[in-house]
This record gives structure tokens, sequence and C-alpha cells, in this order.
């Protein structure tokens, strides 16, 4: 990984960072309602996963904000989602759960869990048809390796040798649930060994999520298969904004703390790159900036008008066909 590729992943990191307390600030004082599913601790991931996979479709889960930033959509427009108004990504629509933008390859916030893995292997199909060079990232939780969808994507995803990476996202917990109560063994990449090679990877180096990442999206996309790759992360916060998180102690808590990806990250700007503490302050001066910016745009735009309620609703097309 080159300079240039080091400074971009930590200030998407601190920018993410920054936009999630943001968020749930502003979740706090009403201002963002429905549901909220916090990144904070997990940015190494969220960033260098999306970073790796730059070109190519990418269908994910709901704890998806900064992902979907660092895939390319403006931070404004996410949080203008995030606050329901007409300027967010998806018009208000869809909230903190459905970010979704077609412009970027960016098929988010499947509220389903594991919901999204039969429609990226759907998507991986028509590529492989298309005689498309691109390959399709699918992202999901530990939790979602229990459901028949997962069993089933992978299974068709190896029998016609697709170009899917499977991406699980290992921070231990489904809700409350740690992973080992529900599952034999905390590597949910056991489950995908009979289908397809399997990579393990810490989730909180950006680094190596970068670098694993890279190295499985050229393999499948020279027509090798399917790929598994598990990430190992953690959430500081509850599964979501009503959850408090009360299942998990302190002291384990703490132990995850001192893993934080973004001290991590700055680690390798200072220690392999020289960047100095000023430059470093200088990105999170501009992270802040940008987080504050797009608040306020969130805040200013005007919300949906109660006429468009059921626009996008049915096909337009099919609206004038008789049955």
């Amino acid at each position: 990984m080159d300079k240039l590729k080091a400074e971009e992943l930590y200030e998407l990191m601190t920018l993410g960072r920054q936009f999630e307390y943001a968020a749930k600030e502003h979740y706090m004082t009403g201002e963002i309602s429905g549901f909220l599913h916090l990144d904070i601790g997990q940015e190494a991931l969220s960033v260098a996963a999306m970073k790796a996979f730059e070109h190519g479709d990418v269908f994910t889960t709901y704890r998806e904000h900064i992902m979907a930033i660092a895939k390319g959509i403006e931070p404004k427009a996410v949080m203008a989602e995030l606050f329901g108004k007409k300027t967010g990504v998806s018009e208000g629509r869809g909230g903190s759960m459905h970010l979704f933008e077609p412009a970027v390859h960016f098929y988010g916030g499947d509220a389903i869990v594991g919901g999204h893995l039969p429609n990226a292997v759907g998507c991986a199909y028509a590529r492989k048809l298309q005689g498309s060079e691109e390959g399709v990232m699918a992202v999901f939780g530990d939790g979602a390796t229990n459901g028949g969808a997962f069993f089933e994507s992978l299974n068709i995803a190896s029998a016609w040798k697709l170009p899917v990476l499977f991406l699980c996202e290992n921070n231990r917990y489904a809700i409350g649930t740690e992973i080992t109560r529900v599952a034999p063994f905390l590597e949910q990449a056991k489950k995908a060994e009979p289908y397809m090679p399997t990579v393990e990877v810490d989730g909180n180096d950006a680094v190596a999520v970068y670098e694993a990442i890279s190295e499985a999206k050229s393999t499948i996309e020279k027509g090798h298969g399917p790929i598994f790759v598990e990430a190992f992360t953690y959430r500081w916060e509850g599964h979501s904004m009503s959850d408090a998180g009360t299942y998990r102690s302190p002291q384990e808590l703490q132990i995850w703390k001192s893993k934080d990806p973004v001290e991590r990250m700055k680690k390798v700007l200072q220690e392999r790159f020289g960047l100095s503490d000023a430059e470093i302050e200088a990105m999170d001066k501009r992270a802040k900036k940008i987080v504050e910016e797009a608040v306020q745009y969130a805040s200013e735009s005007p919300e949906p008008e109660l006429s468009e309620l059921y626009d996008h609703v049915f096909c337009g097309r099919c609206a004038n066909v008789e049955y």
C-alpha cells in the first residue's frame, strides 16, 4: 500500500467515525428517527473493503453508512437520508437502513438478515452472462451465516463458479446473541469451506483488510469462482440505538476499544509513512468540517412532499397495463 492510499483510508475512517457520532447525537435530539445501526469500531473493515473493491457491485446489510460514503456516496446525501429529507440518497424513503445508489454500484441496506445474498449471487450470474470483468461483493454479519439463504447462495455461487466475494463481518454478536451460542465455532468461514476457498483477516487492521479484499477480488474476476473472506471486528455500540448492549461486560468492551482501528491506522501513517501530528490533525479537521456541513445540509433540506408518497412504489412502465 502506498502513502496516498493509506492517507485516503485514514481520512475516510476518521470521517466515518465522526459521521456516526454525529448521527448518534442527532438521533438523541429526535432529528433522526426509525432504526439507526452505528458502525463505530468497525471503520477499518467498512472503509478498506469498499476501497479495495472500488469497481464492482456491492450488496450490503443495514449497518452501511460508512460503506456508502467510502463507495462514493456524498456524506451530505447520506446524512440527509438519515434525516428523512428529499435530498437524501434515497429521497428520504429509506432512512438509515436503505442507502441505495446504482450510480456507484452500491446496493445497500437490505433490512432482512441475509436477504441480499441471493440478490448478489443473481447479479454475479448476470455479470458472468454479460462477460463482464467486474465481480460482486456481498457484505453480511456473522448472524446471517445461520440462515438458509446463506447456504443456498454459497451453493449456487460455487456450482456455477460465479464471481462473488462473500465478506463476513464477524463482530461476534447477532443483536444480543453471541455467535458461539448459536454456532459450534467462532470462525464462520468453516461453514463455507466445503464450497469455496476461505480467508480470515483481522477486521480492525485496515491495511490487512485492503490487501485481503484486493487479492480476493482478483481471484474471482479471473474466473476461479467465489471466495469467502471472514473479517473479525467489533462494534462499540449496541446493535441499534434501541440496544443498550448490557449483554457485554465493560471489560470485554474495553479490550476491543484498545484495538481501535482508527488509532491503528494513525500509527501506520506515522510509523510507516512518516506523517507528522500536524498533518494527521489537518485530516481530522477536514473530516470534522465535512460532517458539520453534512448535518447542516440535512437540517436545512426540505421534507418530501406528501404528494410523492406513492412515487416509485409501482413500475411506471406497468401502470397502464391491463391484467
